[in-house]
């Protein structure tokens, strides 16, 4: 499965959630989405970030999200 962690940088809850998501998926399986280099992203998520994302069917988790939520997404 892939997932995408849609952040910014320098967001301090980005840097939370991916510190919570790294355990649970390898370095091919994570892509990191900074938002600010997509108009139509930063309207979608821009209050939002974090939001990890499955991409196969574009389950998402918002924050604020934890661990069981990230098990059972990937799962």
């Amino acid at each position: 499965m892939k997932y995408k962690l849609y952040s910014s940088d320098g967001c301090h809850l980005c840097e939370q959630a991916l510190a919570l998501c790294l355990p649970h998926f390898d370095s091919s399986a994570l892509e990191i989405v900074d938002i600010v280099e997509d108009e139509k992203l930063v309207v979608l998520y821009g209050i939002h970030i974090p939001v990890l994302e499955r991409t196969t069917d574009n389950e998402k988790l918002y924050w604020p999200f934890n661990e069981e939520q990230i098990r059972k997404l990937n799962s």
